[in-house]
């Protein structure tokens, strides 16, 4: 897969999560959920980062990849560990952070 694939996949899966966890997880619960707000704040700053390579990022791709993913894989543990909430969105936010996850790692093949 090429490099802007990836680039458009990564940005998509990214947002997803960012919206599930700052909309539809904070409408759902029917008030602003802290912990929700700011995992949803967490992803769309990630997202932006490899977007637009801000000077603080430049220099420095595989290590935001890296952050991402690590990011990613804790949301999903928290989610195991808190137990919470086990219905379908919760199975489909965990699917499309485990395909950012992979297609973060396949970015990071192609760079090097």
């Amino acid at each position: 897969m090429n490099r802007s694939s990836l680039r458009v996949i990564i940005t998509v899966l990214g947002l997803i999560t960012a919206f599930v966890h700052l909309v539809l997880l904070n409408i759902g619960m029917g008030r602003i959920d802290i912990p929700f707000t700011l995992n949803g704040l967490g992803y769309l700053s990630l997202v932006g980062a490899f977007l637009f390579n801000p000077s603080v990022v430049a220099g420095r791709r595989r290590l935001l990849s890296y952050a991402f993913m690590a990011f990613a894989a804790v949301t999903i543990v928290a989610w195991v560990v808190l137990g919470k909430p086990y219905n379908m969105l919760g199975y489909f936010t965990k699917a499309d952070e485990l395909l950012l996850i992979a297609a973060l790692a396949m970015n990071l093949k192609n760079e090097a």
